[in-house]
C-alpha cells in the first residue's frame, strides 16, 4: 500500500496510527535495540524551511554519521516525483535568475538515551 501511495502521491505517504499502537513500535524497537540511540529532537524552523521549497510533499530522513562517527540522522525535501530536492531556482531581487542548493540537514539533538517511551 505504501509504496502505491509513494509511486502516485508521496505526498500522501504516511498515516495517524495512534499513541497506543505507537508506544508499542518504539517499545518493542527499544526492546529489541537497547544499545540504539532511541529518539532524535528536530526543531520546527528547519522542517519548515525544507517544506517550503517548491514542490516539496515531504522529508525523507536518512540514517548517517556525524564528523564524530556518532549515529545522527541527515534530512531532505523529496519532491512530487519522489526526488531528493538537489537545486531550487528562484528569482531574485534584481529580477535574475538564480540557482542555489536544496536544503540538505543534520543537527539533530539526541534525546537521552535512557528516556522509555512516555507521554509528558
Amino acid at each position: 500500500m505504501q509504496k502505491e501511495l509513494l509511486l502516485s502521491n508521496p505526498a500522501a505517504v504516511g498515516e495517524e496510527i495512534g499513541q497506543e499502537l505507537g508506544a508499542k513500535f518504539v517499545k518493542d524497537f527499544q526492546d529489541a535495540h537497547p544499545d540504539e540511540v532511541s529518539a532524535y529532537f528536530i526543531g520546527r524552523n528547519i522542517i519548515d524551511q525544507i517544506l517550503a521549497q517548491p514542490d516539496c510533499v515531504g522529508i525523507r530522513f536518512y540514517n548517517a554519521l556525524n564528523e564524530a562517527g556518532q549515529k545522527t540522522l541527515v534530512y531532505v525535501g523529496i519532491d512530487s516525483k519522489d526526488s531528493i530536492i538537489k537545486e531550487i531556482t528562484s528569482i531574485n531581487e534584481f529580477g535574475k535568475l538564480e540557482t542555489k542548493p536544496g536544503i540538505t540537514a543534520d543537527r539533530v539533538a539526541p534525546d537521552d538515551e535512557s528516556v522509555e517511551w512516555t507521554w509528558f
